[in-house]
């Protein structure tokens, strides 16, 4: 998956000191001020310009404008048989819980609202969840 960088170089490897910070729930990792976000990253993600580039993605067929989004292979090694379901379509750039609530929400309510997304697909869902996403992405709501 393309994305621009947002982070700083050594990311990786200063995420075990940020462990115990954690403020997502399962197996996410989340940080609302992660000093590892560089400022102009800060911004990007902020309007989710670091995920432009994934529209590269979605022209080789490798993910779709609507789908849940593409987790880590670290957070797919937690995952229950349940929670496996969100990789049965292909990933998305924007998807339900995208635009509702974003990284406000828990795990738990995330893989809810993916497996509802793939339970019930249709070309209008679709499309109303692109038209919300432009104002989830203009006003920043749940985002960091």
């Amino acid at each position: 998956m393309f994305k621009f960088r947002s982070m700083c170089v050594d990311a990786d490897k200063r995420l075990r000191e940020l462990h115990d910070r954690n403020e997502a729930s399962g197996p996410l990792f989340k940080i609302k001020e992660d000093p590892r976000i560089t400022r102009v990253g800060r911004w990007m993600r902020k309007y989710s310009i670091d995920e432009f580039p994934q529209l590269l993605n979605v022209l080789r067929g490798e993910m779709s404008l609507v789908g849940p989004r593409p987790p880590l292979p670290v957070e797919t090694e937690q995952y229950d048989d349940e929670q496996w379901r969100r990789l049965e379509v292909p990933p998305g750039m924007t998807g339900l819980w995208q635009v509702s609530g974003r990284s406000a929400l828990s795990f738990e309510e995330m893989v809810r609202l993916d497996l509802f997304y793939i339970e019930n697909w249709s070309v209008g869902f679709d499309l109303s969840l692109l038209m919300r996403t432009i104002p989830a992405v203009i006003f920043s709501r749940g985002a960091y």
